[in-house]
């Protein structure tokens, strides 16, 4: 027998003896350690990359393998092969060796984003493809060609008992015969034979879906590496049919085919973004596997074909809030004929898939910090809790913060306003806008380009007039006879931003956002009154428009209750996130179906304190509360608060 070598893998730390000769590959597979393969050792794939590691007694040599064989050097001429990588299905131990299995090898990897807002992803995606070699038929084996292919995916891959989708039948022997009995397979969920092609193949694609009222986005990701190819976005067709969710439910009320046609809608949109992600990336579309996509319950249900007018009225019933399943052609969607969509699950009412996203990505479950998540938008979902419990509410705060019902208001496109400086002794304004690099009161500054205010710079606008005492704190604009820039509208005040073109911020639309500011604290403050806290340790705006707030300017207003700023944050497109973990895990897409089910959903519109915290919080930044952290960095203007009882978690 050969010498016996100890093998010692790392980041795992799993260790054995082996005779010497054994393959990298095999050692791992006798150990459980987690290294990826799709051609099963046969050194075509190239995803057994290892590296010749060292622990204490043991040093990095590449002797303690044996040389590069047929294997790895036909390999290299085909691909590239990094200097001191080794195949783990070719490199044999030939002495006590350290392997080290970068994350790139590793079946159950994390891929890191670089953007703040998309940490590290779990790559354990339910579509896998399978390299197998197929006995060919002969006179003295009758069975079928499928049975063998079965037979081949138990004895190189132990996949056994798999069911088989009735479309890989009619392409079977075409695949077999043509790949000369050498065929890549995909295998969902480790259960059902979903797909085959002829010879080996590794391309497994899939898109993720974050689909909103005003925009949706998609993510086209590799299944098998985690990584991002491609990602677009585009305004949803159906606002042409409606600016806010409820309004759209209105038209499916008024209109026999209302439903319908808001479906066809943003399906064909899903299917557009589809054919811009694959032209992008210069891929396939038939390449695409798997498709994951989330949305509030409205557009959850239009997406799927339900008709939402039961989320029209109390009390709001989803038709489901369970994950679904479903072929992607049955909604119109032009990828591979077995690719299906998951939906993830809704957690109640108007509370959807797009806040079950938002708390796969962020984790408040998986931590002890009390954090509130707040996914701001036309209609606010609002998640606070942590491992212990969670919580959930919406809160109708209208499309005043998109821009809509804002004087000069639009959305955040190119020429709108999105940031705003005001002098506190002269009260003249310096503001940036999207599209142009400095701001306006730089040289080349084109005020030609200005066109709107977008809700970032109508946030900070009001801010600002408040932190410079021309809005008190009942959102009153005071007169100043030292300025030009209040000048009297009927019987209020205006404060003129720019002045050509003239763009204004009015009473209205200092009420405006007063009452969505409000609905979106109120909201906030009846999860921590159920929560029975008085404040929370973390805050994170997600969203499209949440990433672009500024916390201190959010908090200014009174958005958000008071909190250590260093702790509150934007969270990007929180939801989009969770969808590209769903479409990456089947292991997040369990940890969400067991989170969004312990959820505890509480209803504003039936809460009695809603009302009375929604009085309180129009005040700025409120009525009652001193904002004790804010003012550990903003110079707040002098009130005097009503006295409030301290509430205290138990």
């Amino acid at each position: 027998m050969n010498a016996s070598k100890q093998v010692v893998f790392t980041p795992s730390g799993l260790r054995g003896v082996f005779p010497e000769g054994t393959t990298i590959l095999d050692a791992a597979r006798t150990l459980g350690v987690d290294l990826d393969t799709v051609c099963g050792g046969r050194g075509i794939c190239g995803r057994c990359q290892v590296r010749v590691g060292s622990r204490p007694g043991i040093e990095a040599r590449a002797d303690r393998l044996s040389p590069p064989g047929p294997t790895e050097t036909e390999y290299r001429a085909r691909r590239p092969l990094d200097e001191g990588n080794r195949l783990g299905c070719a490199a044999q131990i030939v002495d006590d060796v350290v392997i080290d299995v970068p994350p790139e090898s590793q079946v159950h990897r994390q891929v890191v984003r670089k953007r703040a807002e998309v940490a590290a992803l779990p790559v354990d995606p339910v579509v896998r493809l399978y390299y197998i070699e197929v006995a060919e038929p002969d006179l003295a084996s009758p069975s079928g060609d499928l049975q063998r292919v079965l037979m081949a995916l138990a004895e190189q891959w132990q996949l056994e008992g798999l069911a088989v989708s009735s479309m890989v039948l009619s392409g079977l022997q075409p695949a077999l015969r043509r790949g000369a009995w050498e065929v890549t397979v995909a295998v969902r969920d480790g259960a059902e034979l979903v797909a085959v092609w002829p010879g080996f193949r590794d391309i497994a694609l899939g898109v993720a879906f974050d689909v909103g009222s005003t925009t949706i986005a998609g993510h086209l990701c590799d299944l098998l590496t985690g990584d991002l190819l491609a990602s677009a976005g585009r305004m949803n067709p159906q606002i042409g049919l409606g600016e806010d969710l409820m309004s759209r439910v209105s038209y499916v009320m008024m209109n026999e085919d209302g439903a319908g046609r808001l479906t066809a809608m943003v399906r064909e949109a899903l299917d557009g973004l589809i054919g811009e992600l694959v032209a992008e990336a210069g891929r396939d579309r038939l390449d695409i596997l798997e498709v994951a996509f989330v949305g509030n319950p409205i557009m959850h249900h239009l997406v799927l074909g339900i008709d939402p007018r039961e989320l029209g009225t109390a009390p709001f019933a989803l038709a489901t809030t369970d994950p679904v399943e479903i072929m992607a052609s049955e909604l119109d969607l032009l990828t591979h004929p077995v690719a299906r969509v998951y939906a993830l699950p809704c957690i109640a009412g108007h509370v959807g898939a797009d806040a079950a996203g938002m708390v796969l990505s962020e984790g408040p479950h998986r931590g002890d910090a009390v954090q509130l998540l707040v996914d701001v938008g036309t209609n606010a979902e609002i998640v606070l809790g942590n491992r212990e419990r969670l919580l959930a509410a919406s809160s109708p705060t209208g499309p005043a913060f998109e821009g809509a019902q804002i004087s000069s208001g639009q959305r955040a496109a190119a020429g709108a306003i999105e940031r705003v400086r005001i002098d506190r002794e002269t009260l003249e304004p310096r503001f940036s806008v999207i599209g142009q690099e400095m701001w306006s009161d730089q040289d080349g500054f084109d005020f030609s380009l200005v066109s709107g205010i977008c809700g970032s710079g109508i946030i900070e606008a009001i801010a600002e007039l408040y932190l410079s005492g021309v809005i008190g704190p009942d959102g009153t604009i005071i007169g100043r006879e030292t300025s030009h820039r209040v000048v009297p509208r009927d019987r209020t005040f205006s404060y003129v931003l720019c002045d050509d073109p003239l763009i204004e911020v009015t009473q209205g639309d200092v009420r405006a956002i007063q009452l969505a500011k409000a609905a979106l604290n109120a909201g906030a403050r009846l999860l921590m009154d159920h929560y029975r806290v008085d404040q929370v340790d973390q805050i994170r705006l997600a969203g499209a428009f949440g990433s672009h707030i500024d916390p201190i300017y959010a908090m200014t207003l009174g958005m958000i209750p008071d909190c250590d700023l260093s702790r509150v944050a934007a969270a990007g497109n929180a939801a989009g996130t969770g969808a590209m973990m769903a479409l990456l895990s089947g292991v997040a897409r369990a940890e969400i179906e067991a989170v969004a089910k312990r959820v505890e959903k509480i209803e504003t519109a039936v809460e009695p304190r809603f009302q009375e915290h929604f009085v309180a919080a129009m005040g700025i930044p409120h009525s009652r509360d001193r904002y004790p952290e804010l003012a550990k960095v903003v110079d707040l203007p002098a009130r005097t608060p009503a006295p409030r009882g301290r509430r205290t978690r138990r």
